[in-house]
């Protein structure tokens, strides 16, 4: 997809949705938020070629881009509403982020590394995402500050739900990440609170990088 309208950026993006229903994405607003957030200003200009396949691709410090079936699948999930306040882990490129700020009313995206953070955050300002508030941090602590969130997506494989950052969901929340350890796939789940603590539903599965505590700099 054209980052801006020209002669091929509306058969690009149509091209782009149907790609996504086909990949099993079927979320009316979701599809409707992807086709409006291109991946092109969120990658490296040697992979603009490859931005409307569905591939994971390099973003620097050795992290990567989500293949958007599996970041739409993700959105999903999560069920989104106008009104919420989301809270991602794992900013990355912030191409996730900018889908939830078309969805969300305030989104805030935590990232460990100090370029990608960086990063992330001026080119959201310039595409004016301002409804989203980018902090550099450990995700797997959250944000408390902002906290309750009505949502929240980690975009990296965690082998369990971090206590705090499940303290911050809201009594109605919703929580999905990638849970699991080892080289294989980890369980994409949708979390929910319940009486005895999470209820967890895995909905697909997939090879995403693993969390890492702490922060990180500069690479």
């Amino acid at each position: 997809m054209n980052e801006r309208p020209g002669p091929n950026h509306y058969l690009a993006a149509a091209e782009f949705v149907l790609m996504l229903r086909q990949n099993g994405l079927h979320d009316v607003r979701v599809l409707r938020a992807m086709e409006q957030v291109p991946r092109v200003p969120f990658l490296d200009q040697r992979w603009f070629r490859l931005a409307d396949e569905d591939i994971t691709l390099p973003i620097g410090c050795g992290q990567s881009i989500l293949q958007p079936s599996l970041t739409g699948a993700m959105i999903a999930a999560l069920g989104v509403e106008a009104g919420h306040r989301v809270l991602q882990v794992g900013t990355g490129s912030g191409y996730a982020a900018a889908i939830l700020g078309r969805l969300a009313a305030t989104v805030v995206t935590v990232e460990r590394w100090r370029t990608l953070a960086d990063e992330a955050h001026a080119r959201l300002r310039g595409l004016g995402y301002d409804m989203i508030e980018g902090v550099f941090g450990d995700g797997l602590d959250g944000y408390p500050p902002r906290a309750p969130y009505d949502r929240i997506l980690v975009t990296c494989a965690i082998e369990a739900i971090p206590p705090g950052l499940w303290s911050q969901l809201a009594p109605t929340g919703v929580l999905v990440a990638p849970i699991g350890s080892g080289p294989g796939p980890q369980d994409i789940v949708r979390a929910e609170k319940g009486p005895e603590g999470p209820l967890l539903t895995p909905f697909t599965k997939a090879r995403v990088e693993p969390a890492m505590a702490g922060t990180a700099r500069r690479l």
